[in-house]
């Protein structure tokens, strides 16, 4: 069973063998179940899961869910990231990308956009053990680029060793590794002295000549592409970005 993405762009495929072997729909509705009390069990009883096949209605829940996802993107309000000492990590994704760490700040939400600092603060208040950690900045290393030296020790360490600096605010220098679960892709485009960027539901070739899917698989995995970063859509609209 595959799963990528998060909020209303996620991918999920099942294997042929999954299928063979008994797997089935509702069965996803199990995994959930056990994973919400698996994960809040502090704060969750009881939990019922409901899975929709319908077109219209998957629609018509859809367009409910987004000002919901609106309201989470807009609480962060004017927080910048020199108002906070701590930023916060989130290792969701290493199950399938064990080097990659993000380092989620009040400018900069996580790549898959739907974790921000304050969603991340949450989570650490909820599971002290969990994927999101709260790392303090330490000395500035570099502001221009967005390099802390406590922020580059944590990274060494929960990438196993695989990753030695990273810039918050540089897609050249020692950009931020992704997952694969991005919601866009940023990348170098020499010929415009700009970027272009990429939306994961853009199935067609860009100007740089990759397909979103071609992008994707040189830069997830949790490696640095200097050229290339991952990120959620509404870092577009940060100062930092």
């Amino acid at each position: 069973i595959f799963h990528m993405g998060q909020r209303a762009i996620i991918w999920v495929r099942i294997s042929k063998d999954a299928h063979k072997k008994g797997f089935r729909i509702e069965h996803f509705g199990e995994i959930l179940v056990a994973k919400l009390h698996n994960d809040f069990s502090t704060i969750v009883d009881r939990v019922q899961v409901r899975i929709y096949t319908d077109a219209a209605k998957v629609k018509e829940l859809l367009e409910e869910a987004r000002p919901v996802y609106r309201a989470r993107d807009d609480r962060i309000g004017g927080m910048t990231d020199e108002d906070v000492e701590d930023y916060y990590s989130c290792t969701l994704c290493q199950s399938y990308a064990p080097d990659h760490v993000c380092i989620v700040t009040p400018q900069r939400l996580g790549l898959c956009g739907a974790y921000t600092w304050l969603d991340c603060k949450a989570s650490h208040q909820i599971n002290a053990h969990g994927p999101n950690e709260p790392v303090t900045k330490g000395e500035c290393l570099d502001p221009n680029l967005g390099q802390w030296r406590n922020i580059n020790d944590y990274i060494n360490v929960k990438s196993n060793g695989n990753l030695v600096k990273f810039s918050a605010y540089s897609m050249l220098v020692d950009p931020m590794t992704s997952c694969g679960c991005f919601e866009c892709i940023v990348a170098i485009m020499p010929e415009a002295n700009g970027v272009i960027i990429v939306d994961r539901d853009h199935q067609g070739m860009t100007p740089i000549g990759m397909k979103f899917s071609t992008l994707a698989g040189q830069i997830g995995g949790g490696i640095q592409t200097p050229g290339f970063v991952g990120i959620g859509k509404v870092y577009i609209t940060s100062p930092k970005f």
